[in-house]
């Protein structure tokens, strides 16, 4: 795994110049990435992360992540440590709201909301949106580290709710795959970016057709220099959820 992703952050080398893609092949290339990732059942996964902090012990949590793409719908729920254990996130629509157990109260987040702390946001458990929220542009074909990717710079659309309104993605041009993504400012700063070293497909029976998830994100924070996250997703199941599990009912009692 170290190698693979000392290849993935390999100085990046520009190939010769092609011919450059249409506005609407690079929609359809960012369309795909997202197709390919979302559901139309259910997705259920327990994530683990790791956060790690200059001069600070590292952190290790635990929760259960539940999507229902169909509906727009995200449940994260904390179960370790246990400072963090019962602590819930919860996406209806364009909403996103985090509960304490603590002090039992709910309250309103934005995309930019660090889950549990870390330097992860919603966006890297829910399904991906990007033909919906961005503007593609192309920047180049380029080498990353042995893989072969196509370059794009994303701008956000105009009245969509984003954590980053600019953001630059590399696809993997044998697979389509995400390999890395930064995120930026609106005045141009870089702060994070992301590393994808493992897709995982698994067959959605309600999809009739394979789903793909990041195994592992590796989240590195370009602000707090020695800040980074990592996220690994197991035991996904794509198996029907029950109607309660998203709904601020059901996370208060599970809090409990």
């Amino acid at each position: 795994m170290q190698r693979l992703l000392a290849l993935i952050a390999a100085l990046i080398v520009s190939l010769p110049a092609v011919a450059a893609p249409t506005a609407d092949e690079l929609v359809s290339r960012l369309r795909t990435v997202d197709e390919r990732q979302r559901s139309s059942g259910d997705f259920q996964a327990r994530v683990y992360l790791e956060q790690k902090e200059k001069g600070k012990a590292d952190l290790v949590y635990e929760a259960e992540v539940y999507r229902r793409d169909a509906a727009d719908k995200l449940v994260i729920f904390f179960t370790r440590p246990q400072a963090e254990a019962g602590k819930g996130y919860l996406r209806i629509d364009a909403n996103l709201f985090v509960y304490d157990p603590t002090v039992g109260r709910w309250e309103r987040r934005t995309e930019r909301e660090r889950i549990g702390g870390t330097a992860s946001n919603r966006g890297d458990f829910d399904e991906s949106r990007l033909a919906d929220e961005y503007a593609p542009a192309y920047v180049g074909d380029e080498m990353l580290g042995q893989f072969e990717v196509e370059r794009m710079r994303l701008s956000a659309m105009e009245g969509v709710d984003v954590a980053y309104p600019v953001v630059e993605v590399w696809l993997d041009k044998a697979t389509g795959n995400l390999l890395k993504r930064q995120d930026f400012a609106l005045s141009g700063r870089l702060l994070r970016t992301t590393y994808y070293p493992q897709w995982i497909k698994v067959f959605s029976p309600s999809k009739n057709a394979d789903v793909y998830y990041a195994r592992e994100i590796r989240i590195f924070d370009e602000v707090e220099k020695g800040t980074n996250t990592t996220i690994v997703f197991q035991q996904v199941q794509l198996d029907p959820l029950e109607d309660s599990i998203f709904t601020k009912a059901w996370l208060e009692a599970k809090s409990r």
